[in-house]
């Protein structure tokens, strides 16, 4: 009966520690990022005053789709269906890169990685 009860106790442990693993990781799956800029950007077509945003990658399982919020992402400013990246090396911050832009334009997103990836998304320039 002794071992039936550790056998139990154990089996309820690796329930109850299973559990908790989904919310651990919750924040990665949508790859939320906050950017502060400091001069207008241009992404998909939009231009992005200075300021704060939110980027935030679809709950669907495809993960193809990112939406841009404002600060308090309370409102969505754009959505886009970027083309998939890699790159050989991550690193622990976020990373984006810009197109050169011509004088007068503001530059253009190009891509984004997130912490950890090595892969990330590029964001086709209109």
């Amino acid at each position: 009966m002794k071992r039936y009860l550790t056998v139990f106790a154990a089996l309820a442990m690796s329930l109850m520690c299973s559990a908790f693993v989904p919310s651990l990781k919750a924040s990665e799956v949508d790859e939320k990022t906050i950017i502060t800029i400091n001069q207008p950007v241009s992404v998909d077509g939009k231009v992005l005053p200075a300021g704060q945003y939110v980027l935030k990658l679809s709950d669907s399982f495809t993960k193809d789709i990112v939406f841009i919020f404002n600060a308090e992402e309370t409102r969505l400013i754009a959505t886009v269906l970027p083309i998939h990246a890699s790159r050989l090396q991550p690193t622990d911050k976020s990373e984006f890169s810009f197109y050169d832009s011509r004088e007068g334009q503001p530059p253009a997103l190009h891509t984004w990685f997130y912490p950890g990836d090595n892969y990330g998304f590029e964001f086709p320039q209109r």
